[in-house]
């Protein structure tokens, strides 16, 4: 198993994302690339801390590539919007990939290339760390599947992402 952590915005929605894809076991909610220890949700969302809100992807090599896990990171998000997601602001919602060695910042660096020739913008993803994963409190994990399908902001955000998914990498979509 290998494990990879990356930052697109609202954590809810990139963890909805990959809970979907073939090959991934475990997606944990967290915080990454701040300046405080054990930061709180609360304390990340007023912009002070430097954290991402971020998802700690753990996968299979055997069925799904780091490769194909960052295509799907750049596929359903919008890397070209700077420290935001649609109506989310703040650096806490920054598109960022954090490599836990040299072979995935390789990776990374090849996949903002690939991303980079699907946009007209210029991509903004950045590449930072290494840095300290802290996971997010416990309602925050599995979101979607609990509190967030009775929440408008993940109602109106969530299911395009998985739409765009399940056309875009029908192949790697788990079974409904």
């Amino acid at each position: 198993m290998e494990q990879v952590i990356v930052a697109g915005g609202c954590f809810w929605c990139t963890e909805a994302v990959y809970r979907d894809v073939l090959g991934v076991s475990d997606v944990e909610s967290g915080y990454i690339g701040g300046t405080s220890e054990n930061p709180t949700y609360r304390e990340v969302c007023s912009g002070n801390t430097g954290h991402a809100e971020a998802v700690r992807v753990t996968f299979n090599p055997e069925i799904v590539r780091l490769g194909d896990i960052l295509d799907i990171f750049f596929a359903t998000h919008d890397p070209t919007q700077l420290n935001r997601q649609g109506n989310d602001v703040g650096t806490q919602y920054r598109s960022a990939i954090f490599p836990l060695d040299d072979r995935q910042k390789a990776e990374a660096e090849a996949a903002i290339e690939r991303a980079q020739a699907n946009h007209d913008q210029p991509v903004v993803t950045t590449i930072e760390g290494p840095a300290t994963w802290y996971p997010a409190e416990d309602y925050h994990q599995e979101y979607w599947e609990g509190d967030g399908q009775r929440n408008p902001y993940c109602v109106a955000t969530i299911p395009p992402k998985l739409q765009k998914l399940r056309k875009s990498f029908a192949d790697r979509v788990k079974p409904q």
